[in-house]
């Protein structure tokens, strides 16, 4: 069990600093639509009880909400 803690802690960082690098490159509409399906996400999850589909609906509602938010800017 602590060597899956030891080797969680490392790889969870290496997926934080893959994930971050993978926006530079991203528009303005794009940040926009991928922080608003986190948003929605957590905010699906938080309403349903922690159910996937509450996750996954609200990760699709706030990306799209995000989209349109930047596209009228």
């Amino acid at each position: 069990m602590s060597i899956i803690k030891k080797l969680a802690t490392p790889a969870l960082a290496l997926t934080l600093v893959i994930s971050l690098s993978a926006c530079a490159g991203m528009s303005r509409q794009d940040k926009s639509t991928a922080i608003g399906a986190g948003i929605g996400a957590v905010a699906g999850s938080v309403l349903t009880g922690g159910s996937p589909v509450g996750t996954v609906g609200g990760a699709a509602v706030g990306g799209v909400i995000g989209n349109q938010v930047e596209k009228h800017r």
